[in-house]
């Protein structure tokens, strides 16, 4: 069935809808933005909403891991619910119940039940990327998927980056609960549009009909796998830090990390022996498309892991508030909207994806490398760039990444392939954050002790900030040993900032570290034009 689908003739002339592909793209990524948004919008909320429902910040993360655990059980295997339910079918139920659960989250009076209503919102919204991001590859035609990728990047990029900056204008002027209660009028905006616009093509309805022919077969065995793999990963991402890592007492990062490895091994296995299996890792066998696999999760980590970093380095050694520090970061999304159409234009020009997606990796770079020679005397002016530069270049790769992907996949794989890339992107967000939280507080540590060296009573300098120091105190207490314990104080706080901002600096220094790294995946890559008239899916 897959080399018939592959071979049907004019492709173009199948895959195009009847309504103008501009409108199509218009719609379905009001869905993709909200749920993407949804990721990022609550952090911010977390001391409000553990405040507001009587629980303590630990465990108000659970709001946000478990939003992310059923997120990443549901993306992988979008293909196989696609290719039963249809696209359209899911993709309007995928809509509704995240609406409806968003109208719960916002009801909720206890945590259990926010954590709960988070889980249905999870699932229900791990559908809406791979979705969308499908409706568009089939929507436009081969040499023109590079602006179909642009839009789609707008919503996936420009989301994360007002996330935090909304939630926290959404808390301070309102209250949490409007966090969630937002999505309920631009859900039910977007599942009317859709409901309107949306058919699917023929290759899935062809495909449809194929699998109702055939006995019905559900792989529970690899969808048990699956939960088991996503959530070690997800509880391990987000407590680890907390529970030390490896070095755990209780043991419990080594046994989700045992769970993890032998439950990946096997579903592996498992998935790739069954004729219908829940998760299908076959479009890995692509080059092209584990080469932007890898791209895509590093280059989300990256983007995490600086958008968590920044904001606490402007709040706690620069003393900015939540808005203020959201207002430092968010021109990048402007300048990420005025980046996505030019890259898309030259894709469509058949500029070859490789180089514009090298590009991109290697401003990356010099975003984050500019970001870790800062310091402590720095404007807010100065902090805006360096994050500008950094979005540019990830405006840069999504959509060549997206269009080199999916370019050599086949039709009947495009479905999982969404589903696995989009799974790689939101993965690539956690362990961003959990990898900058853990390199910051690490690297905390080891400059505390460094600075520290040299502070002892026989140094000159030490000697005379003391004693430049305790003057003051002094002439306010009147204590000598008072005023000597406060000028001692004054010299702790000034070494545990600066040890802070070099940790901070530090994580920047990796991700710039890490963006290099990956440009030698790009050469991993084929040559990646969409050109008018080319057959996708087709080697």
């Amino acid at each position: 069935m897959t080399g018939a689908v592959a071979s049907a003739s004019p492709l173009n002339a199948r895959l195009r809808p009847a309504i103008n592909p501009w409108v199509v793209a218009a719609v379905v990524v009001v869905p993709t933005f909200m749920e993407v948004l949804d990721t990022t919008i609550a952090v911010v909320a977390l001391r409000y909403i553990a405040g507001g429902l009587s629980a303590t910040v630990d465990d108000g993360e659970w709001v946000i891991t478990s939003y992310l655990a059923a997120n990443a059980i549901i993306l992988p295997i979008t293909g196989w619910l696609i290719a039963h339910l249809g696209r359209r079918n899911y993709f309007l139920l995928s809509i509704a119940v995240f609406t409806l659960a968003s109208g719960m989250c916002g009801m909720a009076t206890s945590l259990g039940q926010l954590i709960l209503f988070r889980v249905l919102q999870g699932l229900a919204g791990g559908g809406l990327q791979p979705s969308s991001q499908g409706v568009l590859l089939d929507a436009f035609p081969p040499e023109r998927q590079g602006m179909a990728m642009t839009l789609f990047g707008l919503a996936a990029l420009i989301a994360p980056v007002v996330g935090p900056t909304l939630g926290g204008w959404i808390t301070d002027s309102y209250s949490w609960r409007w966090v969630f209660l937002i999505n309920i009028p631009v859900g039910l905006l977007a599942l009317s549009a859709c409901a309107i616009t949306l058919r699917d093509p023929d290759y899935l309805t062809a495909q449809r009909t194929e699998l109702r022919k055939k006995p019905f077969s559900f792989d529970g065995i690899g969808l048990s796998l699956l939960v088991i793999v996503v959530v070690c990963w997800e509880v391990t991402l987000s407590k680890g830090q907390e529970w030390d890592w490896l070095d755990d007492p209780f043991w419990r990062v080594q046994t989700l990390m045992i769970l993890f490895a032998v439950g990946l091994v096997a579903l592996i296995i498992w998935e790739l022996r069954h004729p219908s299996p829940v998760v299908n890792f076959r479009p890995l066998r692509e080059r092209n498309f584990v080469a932007c696999c890898i791209i895509i999760f590093c280059a989300f980590a990256v983007l995490y892991a600086s958008s968590t970093a920044l904001p606490a380095l402007l709040q706690s050694l620069f003393g900015y508030d939540a808005l203020s520090a959201g207002l430092v970061m968010s021109p990048a999304g402007f300048f990420a909207v005025i980046t996505m159409p030019f890259v898309g234009r030259a894709l469509g020009r058949g500029t070859d994806a490789r180089w514009v997606l090298a590009a991109g990796l290697l401003t990356m770079a010099v975003g984050s490398y500019w970001m870790s020679q800062m310091n402590l005397d720095i404007s807010p002016g100065q902090a805006v760039w360096p994050r500008v530069v950094l979005i540019i270049g990830l405006a840069m790769c999504f959509a060549p990444a997206n269009v080199a992907a999916y370019l050599y996949t086949p039709l009947a794989l495009r479905g999982a392939a969404v589903g696995l890339l989009s799974l790689l992107r939101n993965e690539g967000g956690s362990v961003g954050t959990s990898l900058g939280q853990t390199v910051q507080e690490r690297r905390d540590q080891f400059h505390s002790l460094r600075l520290g060296e040299w502070l002892d009573p026989f140094n000159p300098a030490v000697r005379s900030f003391l004693d430049q120091a305790s003057g003051p105190f002094l002439q306010q207490s009147g204590d000598p040993v008072a005023a000597q314990q406060q000028a001692l104080q004054t010299l702790a706080n000034l070494r545990q900032q600066q040890a802070s901002s070099l940790a901070y600096f530090d994580v920047f220094w990796v991700l710039a570290v890490v963006m290099v790294a990956l440009v030698f995946a790009v050469l991993l890559m084929k040559r990646s034009v969409a050109e008018k008239g080319a057959r996708i899916g087709s080697e």
